[in-house]
């Protein structure tokens, strides 16, 4: 889903993943079942410069109670431009986990770059 309003590009990514594997280091069958939720807000500002907020929440649906869902907060600024013909957007973003399994990393910095080829 993708609306845009003015300055303001709103996109919803949905994923949702079910099924099962064989694990090297477990003897029995692993089953999988994730949902992976992206909302993606950019507000452009001027000169190809934008500002970002796009955490990537997921729920594992198999972790136990408490270990589930990874719920990121933050955001982060990109900047498209042209290095001769070829355009480029570079991107860098931090986020800290409000929600977290305890393996996971409190924060995390995303940094993107992404050569673009409009038509």
């Amino acid at each position: 889903m993708k609306h845009t309003i003015q300055n303001i590009l709103a996109i919803l990514a949905l994923t949702f993943m079910a099924g099962s594997a064989l694990a090297a280091d477990k003897p029995n069958i692993v089953l999988i079942n994730m949902l992976t939720f992206q909302p993606f807000v950019n507000y452009n500002i001027k000169n190809g410069l934008y500002l970002t907020f796009s955490p990537i929440i997921t729920a594992n649906w198999e972790a136990s109670s408490g270990q589930k869902w990874t719920v990121p907060i933050g955001g982060g600024v990109g900047k498209i431009f042209k290095i001769g013909s070829q355009a480029i957007n570079a991107q860098a973003s931090y986020y800290h986990n409000l929600e977290k399994p305890d393996i996971t990393g409190d924060w995390s910095i995303r940094l993107q770059l992404q050569f673009m080829f409009p038509k």
